[in-house]
C-alpha cells in the first residue's frame, strides 16, 4: 500500500512516482488516496502510466479512499472507468482484486 498526502502535482509527485517504481514488482499495489487533498494532471498521469505498467506486467494498481475534490477529477476525466476504486483501504486490502469495482462500472459500495 502507498499513501500520498495533501496535493499530489507537478510539485509534489515526484515522491510518489518514486514509490510507485519501487513496489513495480508487486503483484498488486493499492494507492491510499483518503490523505489527498487535491490531484492535479500530472497526478492524474502518473497513476495512470503507473496502472498501465503494472498492468503490461500482469498485476494491479487499485485505488481506495478517493475524496473530494480528488474524486471528481477522477470522475470527469474519465479515468474512474479505468481503475478498480474501493471506499477505504481495508476494503480494498480485504477485497479480492476482480471482486471491486470492475473500471467502468459503479465504484465498490454504490448502490446498484
Amino acid at each position: 500500500m502507498i499513501a500520498p498526502s495533501g496535493e499530489l502535482d507537478h510539485d509534489t509527485v515526484e515522491p510518489l512516482g518514486t514509490a510507485l517504481e519501487e513496489n513495480s514488482g508487486a503483484a498488486r499495489i493499492v494507492v491510499d488516496c483518503e490523505g489527498l487533498d487535491f490531484c492535479d494532471s500530472t497526478g492524474l498521469n502518473l497513476l495512470l502510466r503507473a496502472r498501465a505498467r503494472a498492468v503490461g506486467a500482469g498485476a494491479e494498481l487499485d485505488l481506495a479512499g478517493l475524496r473530494p475534490p480528488v474524486d471528481r477529477m477522477f470522475e470527469i476525466t474519465g479515468a474512474l472507468r479505468v481503475f478498480r476504486v474501493y471506499g477505504d483501504v481495508r476494503e480494498a486490502l480485504a477485497a479480492d482484486a476482480p471482486a471491486a469495482r470492475e473500471p467502468g462500472g459503479a465504484r465498490s459500495g454504490d448502490p446498484a
